[in-house]
């Protein structure tokens, strides 16, 4: 064997010895973080690229990816299709493309898309969850793109759209349905859909928040903001654990928990803007000692993207676009820096945070006391979506394509 050859091997071989999968929204713990020690760091449009795979429709949806696969959702407006692709992860090609459902395209925000829940894999099934017209759909397809059951766990109003990712806690597929109206948390069978458990949800409001399951203060819990409350729940059974009334009405990013603080962060709210550290071992109504900090400027808080907790730290950017970085224990602003519009959810690995805009700028950031900027990197077209990491890849969902970025250096590959 050449020495070329034997270099490129045992570099493939490191890498996925490392590898894990980024099998749901934020990844495989739900809070963006990767424990991959070889990401990307420096890339564009033609460096850095591994492949470049045109994605039909549009959406909002982050990839995920298991094994050699990446799956994607994606909305056909002029066929009103809802579909999940299925795409190489080594080359980008497109596997297969599969319908989920065919309906009228919902009400939305003009911000938010048709396709805006990340599916979420367990290795065998893929589940997504879109909307026909007033019921949220609940689908499990195969590797292979084959339907194996779809269900309608209740009805969904919300005049800003849809958006409710799946998430898998052991046997169970779990998506929240806070709307308009009477909202609920349902759990559903891994294997054939059926209801396990469901959550009356309070205040009968609209909200987006995919919920986050940590073991914290000695037990799993569940967590989430919306429809004015910011709650605990046991995911084995759904009972309440512990709830916060208010603070604010409406609420998107997903809560993190940061281990070194033992506290759960919550940032968001409309109208009001809220930054919470709340400590984890409470029980029934939460009263003001577990709550260790709280802020609330509107720049130091993030309305949709979801934040990342990283060691000593607790990161986000506003909506508006700037980047923040407080001490986890205190609340302390460390910095604070302009970086773009942003929709995109943190992410992080290798003591590394990426912030992507949605000009598609991603700027690459060490946490610390002081602002300090790795790299930015532009991929040419708009992102929304929040990235996957995984096997040494960073996953990006562009306005037209989906791209891979890693260590080839060159022109980019054009998947077919």
């Amino acid at each position: 064997m050449k020495l070329s050859a034997f270099i490129v091997l045992s570099a493939t071989f490191a890498r996925l010895a490392t590898a894990e999968n980024w099998p749901t929204w934020r990844g495989a713990r739900g809070d963006g973080t990767s424990l991959e020690t070889n990401m990307p760091v420096a890339w564009s449009a033609t460096s850095n690229v591994v492949w470049r795979a045109e994605v039909p429709g549009a959406g909002h949806a982050s990839p995920i990816v298991w094994g050699g696969r990446v799956f994607l959702v994606s909305a056909l407006g002029d066929t009103q299709e809802r579909v999940l692709l299925c795409f190489d992860q080594a080359t980008g090609r497109r596997l297969w493309q599969q319908t989920v459902i065919t309906a009228p395209l919902e009400r939305k925000h003009e911000l938010n898309s048709f396709a805006s829940s990340t599916p979420a894999t367990d290795g065998e099934l893929v589940f997504t969850a879109f909307l026909d017209v007033q019921d949220m759909v609940v689908s499990a397809h195969d590797f292979s793109g084959k339907q194996r059951w779809q269900v309608r766990p209740g009805r969904f109003a919300s005049m800003h759209g849809f958006c409710s990712s799946p998430v898998l806690f052991e046997n169970k597929v779990i998506v929240n349905g806070d709307q308009d109206g009477d909202g609920y948390i349902v759990a559903l069978a891994r294997r054939d859909g059926k209801e396990l458990w469901r959550i009356k949800r309070p205040n009968h409001t609209r909200s987006y928040c995919t919920p986050a399951i940590f073991e914290a203060g000695g037990r799993m819990q569940m967590v989430l903001s919306g429809t004015k409350c910011v709650t605990s729940y046991d995911p084995d059974d759904g009972r309440l654990i512990w709830i916060i009334d208010g603070p604010t009405e409406q609420y998107v990013a997903s809560m993190v928990f940061n281990t070194r603080a033992n506290l759960f962060f919550m940032t968001g709210g409309f109208p009001d803007h809220h930054l919470l550290a709340i400590r984890p071992d409470a029980t029934g109504e939460v009263t003001p000692s577990h709550i260790a900090w709280h802020l609330t400027r509107p720049s130091w808080v993030s309305y949709v993207p979801s934040p990342i907790a990283a060691g000593d730290y607790f990161l986000l950017v506003s909506d508006a676009g700037f980047a923040c970085c407080f001490e986890a224990t205190t609340g302390k602003l460390q910095w604070q820096e302009k970086i773009g519009e942003s929709h995109a959810s943190l992410v992080s690995a290798n003591g590394l945070v990426y912030f992507l805009n949605d000009k598609g700028v991603t700027t690459v950031v060490k946490p610390g006391p002081t602002f300090n900027v790795v790299a930015r990197n532009e991929i040419g077209e708009r992102c929304f979506a929040s990235p996957a990491l995984s096997q040494g890849r960073i996953f990006l969902r562009g306005g037209q394509h989906l791209f891979c970025l890693g260590a080839a250096e060159g022109t980019a590959a054009q998947a077919q």
